[in-house]
């Protein structure tokens, strides 16, 4: 059975950094887009961006340049650096394949203070 598991959020102020990683069952992940998705309290769930299983990537707008997705597919590991975050980047991220197929973990608590 195919697990997600996040870590590395946590609390930050405005303008300060959080690198989050995503561990995943290897033999899935390695073939799979995989993608950083959040959800604010009271919000939808919602895509951040995405990499394929060669590298390529793709940004929300409201992330471009800030946030950085990549990935370690030996280690079956997507990581999201996260850089001049906003107060309104405040919520609970979580990784996933692009389609959300696989069952979703805990995901790690993102909180940015202004």
């Amino acid at each position: 059975q195919v697990q997600l598991v996040e870590s590395g959020g946590g609390l930050v102020q405005a303008g300060g950094s959080l690198r989050l990683s995503c561990a995943a069952s290897g033999s899935i992940f390695s073939r799979d887009t995989m993608a950083w998705y959040r959800q604010a309290p009271g919000n939808q769930r919602e895509l951040v961006a995405s990499i394929t299983s060669g590298g390529r990537t793709k940004y929300e707008d409201f992330v471009k340049g800030r946030f950085t997705i990549s990935r370690d597919n030996a280690k079956f590991t997507v990581y999201l650096q996260m850089n001049s975050l906003k107060p309104e980047d405040t919520a609970t991220y979580y990784c996933n394949a692009w389609d959300g197929y696989f069952p979703w973990g805990q995901g790690t608590q993102v909180t940015v203070s202004s």
